[in-house]
């Protein structure tokens, strides 16, 4: 009896974590915590933090986003199928919680690129300033998002972009020859 039991609560389990629930103006609420977080009311429940991601960030940036709770293993409330869908405050708030969470300085200027013992380290300028950064030449740190669009990551997880390889000086795009 008790293993029938345990595996209809893992049944119920796994029915609750692949169930797809959309959020709407109708049924859901958003609000900013005096932290400056996103406080969701859903379905009888206020959850006073939740993480706010984009499910396809490169391809859909304001379609199908999901709000998450907070701690380690976080699991998925529901899911926003396009921002278009949600009040002109709501939206703003859930922008600026995803442009936090997506910090991505456009790289403007290659200065210099050395290769070094598996890692290359940048000199850049990007929209927010100057930046130097390390990649680890073996870990697919640059990634080829189009035939012109990069996205690099860092040791430390952040994110650069290049939108368009090809604006970049002949000079600049040989720099970068190595990893593409």
């Amino acid at each position: 009896m008790e293993e029938n039991f345990t595996m209809e609560q893992m049944e119920t389990e796994a029915a609750e974590m692949t169930a797809l629930r959309y959020l709407t103006e109708k049924n859901a609420t958003f609000t900013r915590t005096k932290g400056g977080f996103v406080q969701l009311e859903y379905d009888g429940k206020i959850w006073e933090r939740v993480q706010v991601i984009r499910l396809f960030p490169f391809t859909e940036p304001d379609k199908f986003i999901s709000l998450r709770t907070v701690e380690e293993r976080s699991k998925e409330i529901g899911v926003i199928a396009d921002m278009k869908q949600v009040s002109k405050e709501t939206r703003k708030l859930l922008e600026e919680q995803l442009n936090l969470h997506y910090f991505t300085p456009v790289i403007e200027k290659i200065v210099d690129i050395k290769d070094e013992y598996g890692y290359a380290y940048f000199h850049v300028l990007t929209d927010r300033g100057e930046c130097r950064f390390t990649i680890n030449m073996g870990a697919n740190a640059v990634v080829r998002l189009t035939d012109s669009r990069l996205l690099i990551t860092d040791l430390d997880e952040n994110r650069f972009e290049i939108p368009d390889v090809f604006r970049l000086s002949q000079k600049e795009q040989r720099k970068l020859d190595l990893f593409l």
